[in-house]
C-alpha cells in the first residue's frame, strides 16, 4: 500500500454481543494484531454503526483493531431504539466493553459524532486513553444542532429546500421537533418516509463534491431509520451532554496527546468547532484538509486518518 491509502481489507477474527443492560445488546468485533495495541473505532451518527471498511484505517500488523455498534446501531440490538439511549449509558458501555475484553488502555478513533463520545470517554475515563484520532469535530453545542437545520443551507440550499418540503407546512418552522416526532411514531408509513428525508439531507452535505451514489444508498438503506431516529433523539436532548461540556474539561486531556482531522469546507460539523477545540487542547494537533468537506471516505480525509493512525503507532 501507499503511505496514505487504506490498508487491504482484512476479516474480524473474534466478534460477539455484549449486554449491557435488560434491553440493550451490543455487537462488537475484533480484527487485525490479536496482541497488537489497542485502538477503539467509535462511528458516527450516533446511529451510524460499523462497517468492514472501517477497520481499513488501521495496521493490522500493529492495531488490536476493536468496533462495536453502539445502542440501537447497526448490528446491535435492539435497532434504532432510543430507550436507555445516552450519552452516559454509552460512556458506560465502552468500559463495559474495555473490561470485556481484558484491555487496560486504548486510543480512539471517532468521527462526527464519534468525535464527540470520544471526547466525553476521554474526559471521563483519561487514564484509561492512550490517546485520541478526531475527524469532523462536533462538540454537541446548540450553535452546531441549530446549523444542521439552518446553516447548512446557506452552502446546500437545494439539499435544505427539499428536507424542510418533506414537511407539512404548517411544521416547517420547528423541523428538528417535527422530525422527531415522524421518526419516533411507530408506524413504518409514518417515520420511514422521515428517516430517508433525513439521510438524503445529511449524505447530500456530507462530501464537498456531489455523490449521488451515496445519497441513495443512506436514502435507501434499512440503516436510514437508526440514523435519523437517534441522530434527532440526541439532538432534541442537547446529546445529552451540558453546555460547552466538552470544552469546559478539555483540561482532563491534558497530558492525551490528539491528533484532528479537519476539512476545511465540512458543512456538517463547521471547522471552527475544530479550531475551538485545538484552543483548549494544545495537546492535539490540527490538520486542517483544504480540499474536503465531512465525509471520512473523501480521498484526502482517509490520507490523513490513515497517516495520523499511522503516526499514533508510536505511542505503543
Amino acid at each position: 500500500m501507499s503511505a496514505h491509502s487504506l490498508y487491504a481489507p482484512i476479516e474480524a477474527h473474534r466478534s460477539g454481543f455484549l449486554r449491557v443492560d435488560p434491553l440493550h445488546s451490543l455487537y462488537w468485533e475484533e480484527s487485525g494484531a490479536r496482541t497488537g495495541a489497542p485502538i477503539l473505532f467509535l462511528h458516527g451518527g450516533p446511529g451510524g454503526g460499523c462497517s468492514p471498511g472501517h477497520r481499513r484505517f488501521f495496521d493490522p500488523k500493529h492495531y488490536r483493531i476493536v468496533m462495536f455498534d453502539q445502542r440501537g446501531a447497526g448490528q446491535s440490538k435492539p435497532n434504532a431504539e432510543i430507550r436507555g439511549n445516552d450519552t452516559p449509558s454509552l460512556i458506560e458501555d465502552i468500559e463495559t466493553l474495555r473490561a470485556h475484553l481484558g484491555i487496560e488502555r486504548w486510543i480512539l478513533f471517532g468521527g462526527s459524532w464519534g468525535s464527540t463520545l470520544a471526547l466525553a470517554y476521554a474526559q471521563a475515563h483519561p487514564h484509561r486513553t492512550v490517546g485520541l484520532i478526531l475527524r469532523g469535530v462536533f462538540l454537541g453545542r446548540r450553535s452546531e444542532v441549530d446549523w444542521f437545520f439552518e446553516g447548512m443551507r446557506v452552502f446546500h440550499p437545494e439539499a435544505s429546500q427539499d428536507f424542510i418540503a418533506f414537511l407539512p407546512s404548517d411544521e416547517r418552522a420547528k423541523p428538528m421537533w417535527s422530525y422527531y416526532r415522524r421518526l419516533c411514531d411507530p408506524d413504518p408509513a409514518v417515520h420511514r418516509p422521515a428517516a430517508s428525508a433525513w439521510a438524503r439531507y445529511e449524505a447530500r452535505c456530507a462530501t464537498l463534491k456531489p455523490n449521488p451514489k451515496l445519497v441513495a444508498e443512506l436514502g435507501e438503506a434499512d440503516s436510514a431509520l437508526a440514523l435519523a431516529r437517534l441522530e434527532a433523539h440526541y439532538f432534541v436532548n442537547d446529546l445529552f451532554l451540558a453546555p460547552d461540556q466538552l470544552l469546559r474539561d478539555a483540561d482532563r486531556l491534558a497530558r492525551t496527546p490528539g491528533r484532528i482531522v479537519q476539512g476545511r469546507y465540512d458543512s456538517v460539523c463547521p471547522p471552527v468547532s475544530a479550531f475551538d477545540l485545538a484552543q483548549a487542547w494544545p495537546a492535539a494537533d490540527l490538520d486542517m484538509v483544504d480540499d474536503a468537506g465531512h465525509s471520512a471516505n473523501e480521498p484526502t480525509i482517509t490520507a490523513a486518518l490513515v497517516r495520523a493512525a499511522n503516526d499514533f503507532r508510536e505511542l505503543g
